[in-house]
C-alpha cells in the first residue's frame, strides 16, 4: 500500500477514536433502517460499492467487494468537471451475514484532489436499530482543490447524506 498519500493510514477506522490534526474532518451519523435483515442489505451495498453506485459516483474497483489492498478509482461530476479518486481499501469488516457490523476504510492514492481517509460503516445496536456512520479525515492536495476551500468539506458532507439515503432505500426494501 505504497501509493498512499498520507501518513496516518487506518486513523478513520475507530469511530470513537480522535482524527489526526491539521484535516478537515467529518463525523455522520444517521440510523438507516431496522433489524438483521436490513443490515445485512446495507452492509452488503456498502461492501460491494452499490452505496457508492446508488449515491451518483462512478467506480471502478479491483474486486467486487471492498477487501483490504483493493484498488478503486472514483469519479464524481460531469464531463470536463469529472473529479478523479483514486483510492485504495485499507480495512474492511463484515461480508457475510454474521456480525454487527460491514464497512470498510479506503485512502487517498497519488493523483487523488484530497490527501486522507474516508470510513464507511453499517451497524446493528441491541435494540434493533441499523445506523450508518461515516468517519473521514481529508485537505485538499492539488492548488485547484485548495482554491476550492470550503466546498471540498461541503461536497464531502452532501456525499455522506447521499449515501444515507440511498442506504435507507436499500435497507427499507430489505424488510419489505
Amino acid at each position: 500500500m505504497s501509493d498512499l498519500c498520507y501518513p496516518e493510514v487506518g486513523a478513520s477506522g475507530d469511530l470513537g477514536a480522535p482524527l489526526p490534526p491539521g484535516y478537515n474532518h467529518l463525523r455522520h451519523r444517521a440510523r438507516i433502517g431496522h433489524g438483521r435483515a436490513a443490515l445485512d442489505a446495507a452492509g452488503a451495498a456498502v461492501l460491494d460499492w452499490r452505496m457508492h453506485r446508488a449515491a451518483g459516483v462512478r467506480i471502478t474497483a479491483g474486486a467486487d467487494r471492498a477487501a483490504p489492498g483493493v484498488a478503486v478509482h472514483c469519479a464524481i461530476g460531469l464531463g470536463p468537471l469529472r473529479a478523479s479518486a483514486p483510492c485504495r481499501v485499507v480495512r474492511s469488516t463484515g461480508g457475510g451475514t454474521t456480525g454487527d457490523r460491514h464497512g470498510f476504510t479506503y485512502g487517498t492514492r497519488r493523483g487523488h484532489l484530497a490527501v486522507g481517509e474516508e470510513t464507511f460503516v453499517v451497524e446493528l445496536e441491541p435494540d434493533g436499530t441499523v445506523w450508518f456512520t461515516v468517519n473521514a479525515f481529508s485537505r485538499p492536495h492539488r492548488w485547484y482543490a485548495r482554491l476550492a476551500g470550503p466546498l471540498l468539506p461541503l461536497a464531502q458532507h452532501l456525499f455522506a447524506h447521499l449515501c444515507t439515503r440511498a442506504l435507507t432505500r436499500i435497507a427499507a426494501t430489505a424488510g419489505a
